[in-house]
């Protein structure tokens, strides 16, 4: 069944446009099927995120109560696909999250960490932006005294040079003086693995990550994801990666880090606080948040 077409008939319109019904119906059922499935999976990762616990099994009974026609091999398959199954045994682990791997886990270094300059510590994070016919997934890395995004990257995989490629850039545009400075994430395969450590070892950077199970630890950056659903990601519809990149990196540089005010910062920009126009109010409005973890 093809969706509503307005008030001129299918023919009509392929008349109009110069193209023939068959092509038309060929196009259709070329990219509507994708559409579908798109759709499909963001409702599952909504549900998956609000039911940590839920197994496939209620995940399908959810989803119909949505109004799904799907039995739970599909749902079970999709979650597969997004890696929303280990949901089920652990709270708080988002789906771009894949702890099962045989890297070293290190210690939460920033737990209790009073944070009192730039470059002091960064907190870094993975997040799934919906497109029209797919998922892409974010990468950043904020400082957690000023909040500012000084990296990110998004592609379409999950792979670890995903988050590299936003590390890189940090480093590329703070370049900290070695052995000041923790780089703070969650177990994932992506900051444990060797590659990603060893980058920071090359620079002096101590790796420290959260505890089992609490959302808290890396609270700085899950609240500017947070932030980007709600002011940007959600209510639009990405066609593809690039365009995703040109909106998401337009809120990041010109948006949140120069613009968007916040009440830890003196109600300052991230820009304008590193900037030092925040004076001494500004300083002990962060000194006093940096505890806390919060990012309003």
């Amino acid at each position: 069944m093809t969706p509503p077409q307005g008030p001129l008939p299918v023919e009509r319109m392929c008349d109009l446009a110069g193209v023939s019904r068959a092509s038309y119906y060929r196009r259709w059922a070329a990219t509507a099927p994708r559409e579908e499935e798109t759709a499909l999976r963001d409702e599952l990762q909504q549900l998956a995120l609000a039911h940590r616990f839920y197994g496939y099994r209620r995940l399908t009974e959810a989803v119909r109560r949505r109004g799904w026609a799907v039995n739970h091999k599909r749902v079970l398959r999709l979650m597969r696909s997004d890696n929303l199954l280990c949901l089920r045994r652990r709270a708080f682990v988002p789906a771009t999250t894949d702890s099962r791997h045989s890297w070293r886990v290190v210690p939460n270094l920033a737990r209790g960490l009073e944070v009192a300059a730039l470059d002091q510590l960064w907190v870094a994070d993975i997040t799934y932006v919906r497109l029209l016919e797919q998922f892409a997934f974010l990468a950043v890395v904020l400082d957690a005294f000023s909040r500012r995004v000084i990296g990110w990257a998004i592609e379409r995989h999950l792979q670890a040079t995903l988050a590299i490629a936003a590390l890189r850039m940090a480093l590329t545009s703070r370049r900290p003086p070695q052995g000041t400075l923790i780089h703070h994430s969650d177990r994932g395969v992506q900051y444990a693995c060797h590659d990603y450590t060893a980058i920071l070892d090359a620079h002096g950077i101590r790796s420290s990550m959260s505890r089992v199970g609490s959302p808290y630890d890396n609270a700085k950056a899950e609240s500017f994801m947070k932030t980007l659903k709600q002011e940007e990601v959600d209510g639009r519809a990405y066609r593809d990666v690039a365009q995703a990149r040109r909106g998401i990196g337009m809120f990041i540089d010109e948006v949140y880090n120069r613009q968007r005010l916040h009440s830890a910062l003196g109600y300052l920009s991230p820009t304008e606080f590193e900037a030092g126009r925040g004076g001494s109010a500004a300083l002990g409005a962060v000194a006093t948040a940096s505890s806390s973890g919060g990012c309003h």
